[in-house]
């Protein structure tokens, strides 16, 4: 029994005494599992960043070869040109102008046509046209603008465009369309050109009573006349180009007619002028600009020159202009001129002229006159004594048509 005891005392001596060593040995290998499983935990996650970067760098090489990498072909090619900022294109000659006007009506005009090199001109849309160039060409005689090239080689005269037309655009430009004739057709056409004088106008049938009644054209006539006159599309030189004409730089056709009226009438302010904007006839009013200093009446009324202070008679029953000196009929036509803001034609009082009135307008810078003489405009007419048609009261529709064709 005690042997057994002792037995088992000796057993139990050789384990580590007492309960504390049993844990301690515990503790020891439960710190070594926890060691083992950090240890794999770590692995597992260093495992898991190192196939998120792969995957990260995988997809990156993935997009560059998409986007950016070129391939071999593109590798050898040159690289690209950059696109260079767009120069703007240059204005024309036509829009310049347009661009640097202020009126909004302005429209440009060019001219084309053979040896045609005038440049474009600003002319403003709703009035008429205002000093078109008449170009000049050696062994040639300009005969015309027209509205276009088949008008211009047919010399059209219903398409003739010149002072006497309204401007009209598209788009704020046009072009006219320059025509010319030799010397030799001009000349043996022998055209005449007729300025008709009118004066004053009445309603009554029977006319005016007393011994002026032969200057007073009756209204119903007048209109007559006027309708003719633009129903027959007659040209209607302006006096620029009566002036080239007359020196045989400038075609006009045999069917042109010159309108003009003396004195500036009430009764043409009030009876003529009505019909004449009605037909559109570019007519010329001579005003005595002493009496009358108003604007013109309508858009187809040029108003010159009657003189300022010379349509009353001298000390010898005659116009002042022939008792006046050369500086006194200067001073004069250059008031005129001041009020009308042009010099170019005039017409004499009475008819009366001589050398010293003629003298007179050459210094006072007039390159034209009209006279009381009879006849017809031609080629080499004296600028300062051109005659003219006159019309008395009871000159008919038929009357016109005798003296104007």
């Amino acid at each position: 029994m005690l042997d057994n005891i002792g037995a088992v005392v000796a057993a139990r001596g050789s384990r580590p005494h007492g309960t504390g060593g049993f844990m301690e040995t515990t503790r020891r290998q439960q710190r070594g599992r926890r060691s083992v499983l950090r240890r794999r935990r770590a692995l597992v996650a260093a495992i898991g960043v190192l196939a998120v970067v792969l995957v990260a760098v995988g997809v990156v090489a993935v997009v560059r070869g998409t986007t950016s990498t070129p391939s071999p072909a593109a590798q050898s090619a040159d690289p690209p040109t950059p696109t260079p900022t767009p120069t703007p294109t240059p204005l024309t000659a036509s829009r310049q102008l347009l661009a640097d006007s202020d009126d909004p009506a302005a429209c440009a005009v060019s001219f084309a046509g053979d040896a045609i090199t005038e440049p474009p001109q600003l002319q403003s849309q709703g009035a008429l046209y205002d000093s078109l160039p008449i170009p000049r060409r050696d062994g040639a005689v300009f005969a015309g603008w027209y509205a276009g090239p088949a008008d211009a080689q047919a010399f059209t005269i219903a398409a003739r465009v010149n002072g006497a037309d309204v401007v009209t655009c598209t788009d704020d430009e046009i072009t006219l369309y320059g025509a010319w004739k030799s010397p030799d057709e001009v000349a043996s056409e022998d055209v005449g050109v007729p300025i008709l004088m009118y004066h004053q106008f009445t309603t009554r049938p029977e006319g005016e009573d007393g011994w002026l009644k032969g200057n007073y054209a009756y209204i119903n006539d007048f209109d007559a006349h006027m309708a003719y006159i633009a129903e027959k599309q007659f040209y209607l030189p302006t006096w620029d180009e009566l002036s080239a004409f007359i020196d045989g730089q400038l075609y006009l056709p045999h069917q042109s007619v010159i309108v003009t009226d003396d004195d500036a009438d009430q009764t043409w302010l009030d009876l003529a002028v009505p019909v004449v904007e009605k037909y559109g006839v570019l007519t010329t009013s001579f005003v005595i600009t002493g009496a009358r200093q108003a604007p013109s009446p309508g858009l187809h009324v040029l108003q010159r020159s009657h003189t300022h202070d010379m349509h009353t008679a001298g000390d010898n029953g005659k116009g002042r202009m022939v008792n006046y000196s050369v500086d006194q009929i200067v001073a004069d036509m250059n008031a005129s001129a001041a009020i009308l803001g042009v010099k170019q034609v005039m017409a004499y009082p009475y008819g009366h002229y001589n050398d010293t009135a003629k003298e007179g307008l050459r210094q006072a810078g007039y390159e034209m006159a009209r006279t009381i003489e009879p006849g017809y405009v031609h080629a080499g007419t004296d600028k300062l004594a051109l005659p003219t048609v006159r019309i008395n009261y009871g000159m008919g529709l038929q009357d016109l048509i005798n003296l104007i064709g």
